[in-house]
């Protein structure tokens, strides 16, 4: 193992190199990584805009201060644990087994990484700028399957707090994914394909899909903690998000190597990242979340 394999640099890059797939939900949000600062994000909440008046006859027109207000967002700490690559065994692969544990620490951190933000961007109830419905198909084993109705009721919820009609997005659970192959399977086999770099559309949603859409409670339809011990209460969810009003921010990647431990016998190695990914101002969110069948 030559020292250049352990240069962190080119390590760091190596493991954020496509750290975001082309068919990750996070490849269509805002992007603030500009703006971090010592791993924190120092912005402001925007004011109440602007009233508009027609065919006003009352001067002088009112004067509103618009108040912002200041925050700083600090960024989670995403740590690996240290992997071991005895040297004994490492020489004995006909491959380099510390890029393939590269490659596990970027699975890790990716997964986890998006999970948080998909949870992040799940609404915690339902209400008016941030709907939460819930499916109402036919059942199949404990709960309902999701219906294209359901999909239009979120759409109409969309319409109706004026979300812009681009950039709008539906990440789709695979279990509500094979409900509507399952309901139309010329219409809906190839949904969540990435075409030409940009997701199908379907009901003025661009479809995506994922595996690790937050839990709700079925009974109270809020939002299960993230990282809550599994309840019989739980269910799944799709969640749906405007592009401009989600953000994600990119900070510092630290790589901690250990190189020929002469205890170990080995090289051991972990990573830190952080990162960070929330609704903007709390609206242009929602959920469709699978009913328990009574």
């Amino acid at each position: 193992m030559s020292d250049a394999r352990l240069e962190k640099e080119i390590w760091i890059n190596q493991l954020m190199e496509n750290f975001y797939p082309d068919s990750s939900f996070l490849n269509y949000v805002k992007d603030f990584s500009t703006l971090v600062d010592n791993n924190a994000i120092n912005m402001a909440e925007v004011g109440v805009d602007p009233k508009v008046l027609i065919n006003n006859t009352t001067y002088p027109i009112k004067v509103v201060q618009r108040v912002d207000k200041l925050i700083r967002i600090e960024l989670d700490v995403f740590e690996t644990e240290n992997t071991l690559v005895r040297r004994p065994v490492a020489i004995e692969y006909s491959y380099d087994q510390l890029e393939s544990v590269l490659m596990g620490h970027r699975n890790v951190l990716r997964a986890r990484t998006a999970e948080k933000a998909a949870h992040a961007f799940a609404p915690q109830e339902d209400a008016d700028f941030t709907p939460v419905i819930t499916t109402t198909g036919n059942i199949v084993g404990a709960r309902k399957r999701i219906t294209i109705e359901d999909i239009l009721l979120l759409k109409e919820r969309f319409d109706d707090m004026n979300v812009p009609q681009e950039g709008r997005y539906l990440v789709l659970n695979p279990k509500h994914l094979s409900d509507l192959i399952l309901f139309d399977v010329k219409a809906f086999k190839d949904l969540t394909d990435i075409v030409n770099g940009q997701p199908k559309r379907f009901a003025g949603f661009s479809i995506l899909q994922t595996s690790i859409t937050p839990k709700y409670n079925a009974t109270t339809k809020g939002k299960v903690d993230f990282d809550a011990a599994p309840a019989s209460t739980d269910t799944f969810c799709s969640f749906a998000f405007q592009g401009g009003e989600v953000m994600k921010a990119d900070g510092e990647v630290f790589m901690y190597a250990n190189e020929n431990d002469p205890q170990e016998r080995g090289t051991i190695v972990g990573f830190d990242k952080r990162f960070i990914a929330l609704p903007i101002r709390g609206k242009g969110v929602g959920a469709i979340v699978s009913s328990v069948a009574s």
